[in-house]
């Protein structure tokens, strides 16, 4: 048996078993498992070995669906299922390129990209935030907040809207976690907190807490509170994240942060785990990050195997 015909035979349905084990749902694993079937058959008819397939052979195919007059969103998700196909292929060894990566399909509206983040780089940058040498007109309360704030966003994945509607009650210290109420655009979720997380959340609450509130008495289950009459974040996380630029010049935004920690995530787990974690609605949105684990593919493979 040759090696096309066991791209043929065995492939798809291995394949499949890999995207669901990485967490795609049944339906999205079936409509890529579809997908790889078509395109095998042209490669097939074209005397190509599906599994070698060069960066011009994937653009024929590419002009092959074109000429059927199908889609140009269409085409994008035969292109999606084939960067999952080369990615898995890569990371067997069958392989050290993905065709794929420097494809994408015009007219079609995308997620802006941000510079991802390592996770070394995040903790460090969660590390290096000082509340122990302070200027002179820095409240120590403030940073002592800031720092919950900031170790939500880093190791929670929090957005400014969670962060203001989190409350009292939502802080569980002796299981070591926090519930994240649903929103219309978001899922509720308990997520770990990290043990040192723990430790200064039970402090922050017991005490940094009762003294911010005593400095501006309202009624308010509240539990990132401001030091004026608002009770509104935004402008305490923009300053935050002013003062971290200042010494960490990666940092873009709050919404690349977030997108920093989201796709750290699908390097550890499957994407139905990361779409709780995540608080999607729908695992489409979490898909969305994976062209950034794709873009570090590139980056390796352009490191440790350099295309002529």
């Amino acid at each position: 048996m040759n090696k096309q015909t066991l791209v043929s035979s065995d492939t798809p349905h291995t394949y499949k078993n890999y995207l669901l084990s990485k967490g795609f749902s049944t339906a999205t694993s079936e409509s890529y498992h579809k997908n790889l079937l078509q395109y095998i058959v042209w490669t097939g008819s074209n005397q190509i070995e599906a599994e070698q397939s060069t960066y011009n052979e994937v653009i024929s195919y590419v002009q092959h669906l074109k000429n059927k007059a199908i889609k140009q969103r269409t085409i994008q998700l035969h292109i999606n299922s084939l960067k999952h196909y080369f990615n898995w292929v890569a990371k067997g060894q069958l392989r050290n390129n993905n065709p794929t990566l420097n494809i994408n399909i015009k007219g079609i509206k995308r997620r802006k990209l941000y510079n991802i983040i390592g996770k070394p780089t995040l903790e460090k940058i969660y590390h290096d935030y000082d509340i122990e040498h302070l200027k002179k007109d820095e409240d120590p309360n403030i940073a002592k907040r800031n720092k919950i704030i900031l170790g939500l966003i880093i190791y929670q994945g929090l957005g400014t809207l969670e962060l203001n509607r989190l409350e009292v009650g939502d802080v569980k210290l002796r299981e070591g976690k926090i519930y994240i109420k649903q929103s219309r655009r978001s899922n509720g979720r308990t997520l770990k907190l990290e043990a040192h997380q723990v430790l200064d959340v039970m402090e922050y609450t017991l005490q940094v807490r009762q003294a911010i509130l005593a400095e501006n008495p309202k009624e308010t289950k509240q539990l990132l509170l401001t030091k004026g009459s608002s009770d509104h974040l935004q402008n305490a996380i923009q300053k935050l994240l002013e003062k971290l630029k200042k010494k960490h010049k990666e940092i873009e935004n709050l919404k690349q942060i977030r997108a920093s920690v989201i796709t750290g995530w699908l390097k550890v787990y499957n994407l139905r785990e990361v779409q709780y974690m995540a608080g999607h609605r729908y695992v489409s949105s979490t898909e969305s990050y994976l062209i950034n684990d794709l873009e570090d593919l590139k980056e390796d493979i352009n490191k440790y195997h350099p295309m002529g």
